[in-house]
């Protein structure tokens, strides 16, 4: 039971990781909705687009999320990459419509 539980708290981080600073959601929000970048399975932004903007919105966003994952497996007894793979899921799920996401055969897909 008790690991069900981290596993919750894991799911619950993931879904309120895209809750960083205000400035930065707002940046991410006008990326995903102009289809310049577009989440993975893997738990990490991806770029679409490969201008330098872009590019230094996904290294800030990914630093961001793998310090979270780091931090979230030690408490929970996991691997950064199985919570990285956690959110991953649940940010693919959670995409809008006209999100673009990548599937498990590494092409885009819009939502």
């Amino acid at each position: 039971m008790a690991a069900r539980s981290g596993v919750k708290s894991v799911l619950l981080a993931a879904l309120l990781l895209a809750a960083a600073p205000a400035f930065a959601a707002l940046t991410l929000d006008q990326a995903r909705t102009q289809g310049m970048v577009g989440e993975t399975l893997g738990g990490y932004l991806a770029a679409i687009e490969n201008d330098a903007e872009t590019q230094a919105l996904v290294t800030r966003i990914n630093n961001g999320r793998q310090r979270e994952y780091a931090r979230l497996a030690e408490q929970n007894n996991l691997t950064t990459r199985e919570v990285a793979s956690i959110a991953g899921q649940k940010l693919v799920a959670r995409a809008k419509a006209g999100e673009y996401v990548r599937g498990i055969n590494g092409q885009w897909l819009q939502k």
